[in-house]
């Protein structure tokens, strides 16, 4: 098996497990998808995506709908995405992906995150290249041998396809994920999930004196209401690939 399932068997829904973080985190994303593409899921591709990722994690109907009509109104501020980069103790490379509608207040408590726990935060582009930026699906398992679903979406650029305990998982890089969302949608292949992540190119192993200084970050970062996702280069204890 490669990175991407390796990483994904670490991280198992580790730093999502919270239902509440997850809808704060969905309901910034229909925004983001509203304001770019407008409120019909049928012509706006990523609003489709985002409902099925909202629907993934058992957010209400009532909910999903209440936030596709908030972004429609013009009055709404809208979230602007923003990557930081830094260092956490041990050297460990940090990425935080924000959606933020006040960059200031943003910058302003991600800097002291870092600096509360001996971290330095970085200028843009010192850590994105140690991470490569992924597309991924679930989709439903049934009636699909995944070896022939790689081969057939190779073309496509899927470089990764793997079964788990809740279906048939495709990994791509980031530009693919149009076209292989078209293909799928296509061929009536029931999208269950999908969303983008960044896989640590190499991990670095620390004692669990030094994970927990790096844990001490990574928990005041996750916290934030501003962040959606945090990538990091310490390798997962056997612990936390327990899920």
């Amino acid at each position: 098996m490669g990175r991407a399932f390796e990483f994904r068997k670490a991280r198992k829904m580790k730093r999502w497990s919270a239902m509440a973080k997850a809808f704060t985190r969905i309901g910034k994303d229909i925004v983001m998808a509203v304001k770019e593409g407008g409120p019909d899921p049928d012509s706006n591709s990523k609003l489709r995506a985002v409902i099925q990722n909202a629907k993934a994690v058992n957010m209400p109907k009532d909910n999903i709908e209440r936030a596709i009509k908030r972004a429609s109104d013009k009055s709404l501020g809208d979230y602007k995405e923003v990557l930081f980069e830094g260092y956490a103790p041990h050297g460990i490379a940090i990425l935080v992906e924000t959606a933020t509608d006040n960059n200031n207040r943003t910058v302003a408590n991600i800097r002291s995150y870092f600096n509360k726990c001996d971290g330095n935060l970085g200028t843009s582009g010192s850590v994105e290249f140690m991470f490569d930026h992924t597309c991924n699906f679930r989709i439903n398992a049934e009636g699909i041998d995944p070896e022939e679903l790689e081969l057939e979406f190779i073309d496509f650029g899927a470089e990764e396809v793997f079964l788990d305990d809740d279906g048939i998982l495709i990994y791509a890089p980031f530009e693919s994920f149009g076209a292989i969302q078209k293909e799928l949608e296509e061929r009536n292949i029931e999208i269950l999930s999908s969303g983008f992540e960044r896989i640590p190119q190499v991990t670095k192993k620390l004692t669990p004196e030094e994970a927990a200084d790096v844990e001490k970050l990574l928990e005041k970062i996750e916290e934030d209401d501003d962040v959606q996702n945090v990538y990091h280069t310490m390798e997962e204890s056997s612990s936390d690939e327990e899920e």
